[in-house]
């Protein structure tokens, strides 16, 4: 059985627009399906407005005890129920999960690194069968990108491109898995400023002279990282594209002729 599995960019969470039209396409798409959601700048406008500081290295988040805090107020809360009432409302029936429901998504605290990052997960186990029971019963997990450690007693900040991947490969297992990575761009670029300098495939050899030569640079390698790591661990197919090409993105896993984003294979 097909299952579709989108992860969708902060980003475009932050923009009402692009984000109501997102979630009417993926409300549409037919057969089993999860979203991921990131958390956009809510966080750090929230954290802000609470006097708590927001601190960075190479992009990713220091996430502290308030910062945990707020993150979970704003991942799990605010911006997850936000996505599954206008679900419910498009006539999807959602479900919103952190990885604590259930004991869903289970991890440790990240360790060994040259930064302390706090409470930030890195995922050691996904209950896959928790996951195919709730499609099962036809209905849909919005999972925000939180995960639990258990021995810790505390849930953990996880990257969303991360968790899409692990949930994707767990899932791989039951069903033949589609992973697109939605966002506000339309794939790949060659140049980030020309959103028309789109790369219509990327193969690992190709990913590694694009990176060698700069030309794939910044947050990009980390969601390239997460797609190219589900493809050898079992994937199919995984794709890169613009919020507003969902539907074209799953039609071209069956149409091998239909173009959408960026599509990654080995």
């Amino acid at each position: 059985m097909n299952l579709t599995l989108v992860k969708i960019g902060g980003n475009v969470v932050d923009d009402e627009a692009l984000r109501r039209q997102f979630l009417e396409d993926f409300a549409r798409l037919s057969g089993p399906k999860i979203l991921v959601h990131g958390g956009g700048k809510i966080a750090t406008q929230v954290a802000a407005r609470l006097g708590i500081e927001t601190q960075l290295v190479e992009g990713r988040r220091i996430t502290d005890g308030p910062m945990l805090d707020v993150v979970t107020m704003v991942y799990g809360g605010l911006v997850n129920r936000q996505l599954v009432a206008s679900l419910q409302t498009l006539g999807c029936d959602a479900l919103g999960l952190t990885g604590a429901d259930a004991g869903l998504i289970s991890a440790h605290q990240r360790t060994g690194w040259a930064h302390n990052y706090g409470f930030v997960g890195d995922i050691d186990h996904v209950r896959e069968d928790v996951l195919a029971d709730f499609l099962d019963r036809d209905l849909t997990p919005v999972l925000a990108p939180l995960t639990f450690d258990k021995a810790l007693g505390s849930l953990l900040n996880t990257n969303a491109d991360t968790q899409a991947q692990t949930v994707a490969v767990a899932l791989s297992r039951r069903y033949e898995v589609n992973l697109v990575y939605c966002f506000e761009k339309k794939g790949v670029l060659l140049d980030p400023a020309d959103d028309d300098s789109v790369l219509s495939t990327l193969t690992p050899a190709t990913y590694a002279g694009y990176r060698a030569s700069g030309v794939i640079s910044g947050g990009m390698i980390p969601k390239l990282d997460n797609a190219f790591t589900a493809l050898r661990q079992g994937l199919r197919q995984v794709t890169i594209c613009h919020a507003s090409q969902l539907q074209a993105a799953v039609a071209a896993a069956s149409v091998p002729a239909t173009t959408a984003g960026t599509r990654l294979h080995l």
